[in-house]
């Protein structure tokens, strides 16, 4: 997989094991995704800058990264250097204001990501492709205004998603089209919810986390984990719930069951000291969590990481949720499915619960793993005709 950030690279994990998770079966011929299909960009930002659009990412058929020209063509990233050496243009032309435009994007997991007034600043490492962290204020698109979205194509259908994991800023929301015609999409904000993001963030005394830009406009809000790298929220924000988690459960019983559809596979969590271990229900140790920082809650890593297992990565995931939505105290067992519990302490992940009380069907994803209990801004179909991104206002 190209190189991606710390937290976004657990929602993109997230994202291909859903889509093999999905994939039930073989498809017969008549059924099987076609090697590309048509993405219509819509521009209903009203702005009046020039867009441009980039699909990059791993080629499923042979793991290869590079990019996608319009017309769905896959061309490989050429060598990279160290420091960093220029990549090829990958851009292509976007829709003017109030129009349209149709590319093909082929069997990937990546990002489409778009720009308003400026193109992205891509480089090449010998590692392979070095995305923006805008995190660092010496980042070349530092004062770029763009955005992204994950998408997984493959033969058992596509997965599109609209991410807040890194950062919110240029808004947008992405749908797909199933084979009778209907439609679904998701990542779109009430009237009014770009600002009101901003607003209620500085509110909650996390405007920290806002990235202006010349004009003084915002460009952007960083991720909270960003934050804590960049100096706008403090490192231990999320400390004071963090301890009395671990207090909780030095003398009671943290329950998990991760998975939907096994409801009897279930983990109990006791905090001995600075560790939280889970067992099974024949008592032995299956994996044990060091306490963890605010920066591995908002990132669901570090020492909440979540390998791609059955096991350590499925807890995991459930410890982050129940951290993040700041359900951990109101409910011993985990995950909490009732979303009116969620971000109720005073001591959340206030990014997450902003966003998501902007978006018009409550769906984001606020942080890696908001996709447990399908609380993520994530469409799916098995036999896409068409996906769609839609550029919205700003207003």
């Amino acid at each position: 997989m190209f190189r991606l950030s710390k937290v976004l690279a657990s929602g993109l994990s997230a994202l291909a094991v859903a889509a093999g998770l999905m994939a039930v079966g073989p498809l017969s011929a008549a059924e099987a995704v076609p090697a590309t299909i048509p993405l219509t960009i819509k521009n209903n930002s009203g702005r009046s800058e020039p867009v441009y659009v980039y699909n990059l990412g791993t080629q499923l058929t042979t793991g290869r990264q590079g990019w996608a020209d319009a017309n769905g063509g896959f061309h490989p990233w050429p060598v990279g250097g160290n420091p960093p050496t220029p990549a090829p243009d990958a851009s292509i032309a976007g829709p003017a204001s109030g129009q349209t435009k149709t590319i093909r994007i082929p069997k990937f997991s990546g990002r489409v990501y778009f720009s308003i007034g400026q193109k992205i600043v891509f480089k090449l490492s010998t590692g392979g492709l070095v995305q923006p962290a805008v995190q660092n204020p010496s980042d070349p698109n530092r004062n770029v205004l763009f955005n992204w979205s994950e998408y997984t194509l493959n033969d058992a259908g596509l997965w599109i998603n609209s991410t807040q994991v890194d950062m919110f800023s240029a808004p947008y929301a992405v749908g797909v089209k199933a084979a009778d015609g209907a439609v679904t999409n998701t990542g779109r904000l009430k009237p009014g919810g770009y600002n009101a993001v901003f607003g209620q963030l500085r509110s909650a005394g996390w405007g920290g986390l806002i990235q202006n830009g010349p004009d003084g406009k915002p460009l952007r809000a960083l991720s909270p984990g960003h934050g804590i790298e960049a100096g706008g929220i403090p490192a231990g924000v999320m400390n004071d719930y963090i301890n009395r988690v671990w207090n909780k459960y030095s003398s009671s019983t943290l329950t998990v069951t991760p998975f939907v559809n096994q409801p009897n596979t279930k983990y109990y969590g006791r905090v001995s000291g600075n560790v939280m271990n889970f067992t099974n229900g024949s008592g032995a140790v299956v994996t044990s969590f060091q306490k963890p920082d605010s920066d591995s809650v908002f990132g669901c890593y570090k020492l909440l990481d979540a390998p791609n297992d059955l096991v350590r990565g499925p807890i995991a995931r459930t410890l982050c949720a129940g951290f993040n939505r700041s359900t951990l105290l109101t409910n011993p067992g985990q995950p909490d499915a009732n979303d009116t519990d969620f971000y109720r302490d005073a001591v959340t992940n206030h990014y997450s619960r902003i966003i998501h009380g902007q978006m018009a069907d409550a769906k984001a994803y606020g942080f890696a793993f908001d996709d447990v209990g399908a609380h993520e801004s994530l469409v799916h179909d098995g036999n896409p005709q068409e996906a769609f991104m839609t550029l919205e206002p700003f207003n």
